[in-house]
């Protein structure tokens, strides 16, 4: 192909993707921090939750749902999901020719910057929890950190029904905290990117003292830098956008996310993936 025929990667879409729609809320940051990008969002909720699965079916999912978003000419992936940039964004690294970003690092620099005491909370999935992606980005920025991690398993499924505001929900996430509020923890990393629409609850139970770190936010102020970096940001006379894709439906909760987030998500392709 001629270079003339090439799409210009300036213009091209910023890929994201989560294991389900809970990574909503790392387009909405995108779309806050970069108003003029075009965002390519992909849910696999055909496979959700990630959180139990082992590192080899992540990097799997990973790198199938990483090149469906270079077939739309995502000029970057965005891995909207802790799990699987825990255990995936290496492999994609390695495969792919597209800078890759996960939520961990942008996360870890935050907390590791917010905290006075230096000890840490991390609330993640399963997965996520005994990879010890935190713990590892935290201490290469802060050795002498303490890093305190409570996997919470039933909080995404909870969040996937829409429970944000109800007495089972707070009940879960009062006793996920319990011990790491024992630990005399001063900064809680919301080590999920479901966990951010749950974030009134999540404050309620810390406490006032507690600085909840948001890992979608900070990812997003990651991909600014890193476009500017490489001068790939959008023109600033660009009006920007929001096309969302799902591997199976699940519309009642997009929608939920999509008022909760204040969100302009218009149709909804769905694409198939390998099981």
């Amino acid at each position: 192909m001629d270079d003339i025929d090439r799409p210009d990667p300036v213009k091209a879409p910023i890929g994201v993707f989560d294991s389900g729609v809970g990574g909503l809320t790392v387009a909405a940051a995108l779309r806050r921090h970069l108003p003029s990008e075009q965002i390519f969002y992909i849910g696999d909720t055909a496979r959700v939750p990630y959180g139990g699965k082992s590192r080899r079916t992540i990097e799997r999912y990973g790198v199938e749902i990483g090149g469906l978003l270079l077939a739309e000419n995502a000029k970057m992936i965005v891995v909207a999901c802790n799990t699987a940039s825990a255990l995936a964004v290496p492999r994609m690294q390695q495969v792919f020719n597209v800078p890759v970003e996960g939520v961990i690092a942008p996360g870890a620099r935050a907390a590791a910057n917010r905290t006075s005491n230096g000890r840490i909370g991390v609330i993640a999935t399963r997965a996520t929890a005994s990879s010890g992606a935190y713990e590892r980005a935290i201490h290469s920025i802060a050795p002498e950190a303490k890093v305190f991690t409570a996997p919470c398993p039933l909080l995404v499924p909870l969040i996937e029904e829409g429970m944000f505001v109800d007495p089972v929900t707070d009940l879960m996430i009062n006793r996920y905290l319990a011990p790491l509020l024992a630990e005399g923890i001063d900064t809680l990393v919301l080590g999920c990117t479901h966990y951010p629409l749950a974030t009134a609850a999540i404050a309620r139970a810390a406490g006032p003292d507690i600085a909840l770190v948001d890992s979608a936010d900070n990812c997003a102020r990651a991909v600014k830098e890193l476009l500017s970096e490489k001068s790939l940001l959008a023109s600033d006379t660009t009006i920007g956008g929001l096309g969302v894709a799902l591997t199976d439906a699940t519309e009642s909760f997009l929608r939920t996310a999509e008022r909760s987030l204040g969100l302009d998500i218009g149709d909804v392709r769905l694409l198939s993936v390998q099981s």
